[in-house]
């Protein structure tokens, strides 16, 4: 039986799938307040919860709301992630601050999968991963979604680091904190808009099942840190690398002229991106969405199955 902290508010039919051993999915919620515009968001994140639930698994979107931090959300709570512009975005650093002024948070990847874990939650599906951003060599500018992941059990599907970002730095720093980078079913690293990034994939396995065993086996061995599974978009859904690369410097330049920066950056540029790729990055950003969707509900089904 999982131990859920019980400062938590689960919903109940979070809260039975995990007193029952049975797959549960977390999902994040920045995505739907930060990520994606409205009323597309809202579908989108029932649309997804959907998906989760028609592969096996129970879905658990996760956010702060008045302060209580929710495992599992009503369709009401959804639309207020979806429509209020007063949602905070929250990492970890702010979680206690949001908590303790009974505010709205939407929880990016390092704050979900955190509360994922006192859930007691193993799968996480997002679409991207944070990482170091381009020029972070002099910037600084580094996801906590890095350090997270080397100290949080969860393994976090994906479509690869967002391609804004500086992917071969934010692979190296993934490879210095022990986090095991693992994409599946393709030899090369993805790039979340596109299939390929120009770096090999650091591990490959090809099935829900041998994803699950790998999981298993370093926790069992008592290796803390999260999994990274790397999910490639769809072929028919992915924008090329070199299409989407145009666009993104294009966006990179215009955040830089208004003097956007820190955690604005990335709800700004994903923005932009939309503006200038006429829409055509949205339906990629749900597109693998959907597909990282499937893979989470599959691992976290055959997880389930190990009795772990």
């Amino acid at each position: 039986m999982t131990s859920i902290n019980p400062v938590l508010s689960v919903a109940p039919e979070v809260r039975t799938a995990l007193e029952s051993g049975g797959p549960v999915v977390a999902l994040e919620s920045t995505i739907i307040s930060h990520g994606m515009p409205y009323p597309r968001n809202v579908e989108m994140a029932r649309e997804v919860e959907q998906i989760v639930r028609d592969h096996g698994a129970t879905p658990a979107t996760i956010a702060i709301l008045d302060g209580v931090p929710r495992i599992g959300l009503s369709a009401d709570e959804l639309d207020v992630l979806a429509s209020d512009e007063s949602v905070a975005k929250v990492s970890i650093r702010d979680i206690g601050y949001v908590a303790a002024r009974r505010a709205h948070g939407a929880t990016t990847v390092a704050a979900t999968m955190r509360l994922a874990a006192l859930a007691g939650i193993r799968v996480f599906v997002t679409g991207g991963l944070g990482g170091v951003h381009r020029g972070g060599e002099t910037s600084m500018d580094v996801s906590a979604d890095l350090t997270e992941m080397s100290r949080t059990d969860v393994a976090i599907v994906s479509a690869g680091v967002k391609s804004l970002l500086d992917i071969g730095r934010t692979l190296e720093v993934l490879e210095t904190l022990g986090v095991p980078v693992v994409v599946h079913g393709a030899d090369e690293f993805p790039s979340f808009f596109s299939r390929s990034s120009g770096f090999a994939a650091p591990m490959r396995l090809d099935s829900p099942a041998d994803l699950a065993a790998m999981m298993h086996a370093k926790w069992s061995l008592g290796l803390e840190g999260a999994v990274s599974i790397a999910n490639p978009v769809p072929a028919a859904d992915e924008i090329p690398q070199p299409e989407i690369e145009a666009t993104i410097r294009q966006a990179l330049a215009d955040a830089d002229e208004r003097g956007i920066r820190g955690k604005d950056i990335t709800p700004y540029l994903l923005g932009r991106i939309v503006e200038l790729s006429d829409g055509a990055s949205l339906e990629t950003n749900i597109a693998l969405v959907r597909n990282n969707a499937r893979l989470g509900a599959a691992v976290a089904v055959a997880y389930a199955g190990l009795g772990a």
